[in-house]
């Protein structure tokens, strides 16, 4: 990616070193091996972490404010290209904002390892990076870039941006009011319906993923040839129907909670190829 004229974002908070304020905490009662499809599904990209942690009521008073944040280093590298890529995401929704004749709200974006306190309860790297609509905040543990590249077999920077734009996408939709809207509706539904709304907002996300791709190139030209295809690779990695294959040997579409690869690959396109959040609507289509 081309970055080199791209301003960094103000926006990071560096919890690591500090100790996470929440390394000890685990997930309540809630063992890792009786959610190990769930875990799977959100290893990548965006899942509420309040479904897995089921807010975190027990977690003894955790909260952000105990926790040392403090701004990235200078001479770290994969952090500044973190920064620069959530600087990206707020020029081009501040823009479709203002374009819709409103105003954005930046999230932060927390750097951490391990463990921290976050508004929905403990977050933990085994979760992958996940965004907390209760304090509006995206967290990434920078480890899950080795998984990326190493475990998924989805290398590549603009891979690694997809990442944080999808995040992003969560934040955007929570500012819309989208992701409220969906809640209510999961409250009342049984889980086959449930996790088909899951499916549609997850769906979204990747295309306001696509929608930044889209705007960020065309104002700066920072996707080089080829570079597209690693976020697609990325999406075609992490959609349910592989992720269920390789954990439990068979697919399962009623559980399914982000999509397939092929449906996620397609709603990035979409949003790539148009830079329209008009065309994102994956709630009023009937083919996802």
């Amino acid at each position: 990616m081309r970055l080199d004229d791209q301003d960094e974002s103000s926006n990071v908070e560096d919890r690591r070193g500090s100790g996470g304020g929440g390394g000890g905490v685990g997930l309540g009662g809630m063992g890792i091996g009786t959610i190990v499809v769930a875990i799977a599904a959100s290893y990548f990209f965006g899942i509420d972490p309040s479904v897995i942690l089921g807010l975190a009521s027990n977690l003894q008073g955790q909260s952000p404010a105990q926790v040392t944040s403090h701004k990235p280093p200078a001479n770290d590298e994969m952090s500044r290209f973190v920064s620069k890529i959530l600087a990206s995401t707020e020029t081009t929704w501040t823009q479709v904002f203002k374009e819709g004749g409103s105003r954005y709200q930046e999230p932060k974006l927390v750097l951490f390892s391990g463990a921290t306190p976050t508004a929905c309860g403990t977050g933990q790297s085994a979760m992958g990076p996940f965004y907390c609509p209760g304090d509006q905040k995206v967290y990434i543990d920078l480890s899950f870039y080795r998984d990326l590249k190493d475990r998924f077999r989805a290398p590549g920077e603009f891979a690694q941006a997809y990442v944080i734009a999808h995040e992003v996408g969560h934040h955007v939709q929570n500012l819309l009011g989208i992701s409220d809207k969906v809640h209510q509706a999961q409250q009342g539904a049984n889980k086959a319906k449930a996790n088909a709304l899951s499916v549609r907002l997850e769906l979204q996300a990747d295309c306001f993923a696509g929608i930044w791709g889209n705007r960020a190139d065309a104002a700066k030209h920072i996707i080089e040839p080829g570079e597209i295809q690693q976020a697609l690779t990325a999406a075609s990695a992490i959609g349910d129907d592989r992720l269920q294959q390789q954990s439990q040997g068979r697919i399962v579409p009623e559980s399914f909670t982000h999509g397939t690869s092929e449906q996620r690959m397609r709603w990035f396109k979409r949003g790539m190829d148009s830079g329209d959040l008009r065309q994102c609507d994956t709630f009023k289509t009937a083919s996802l």
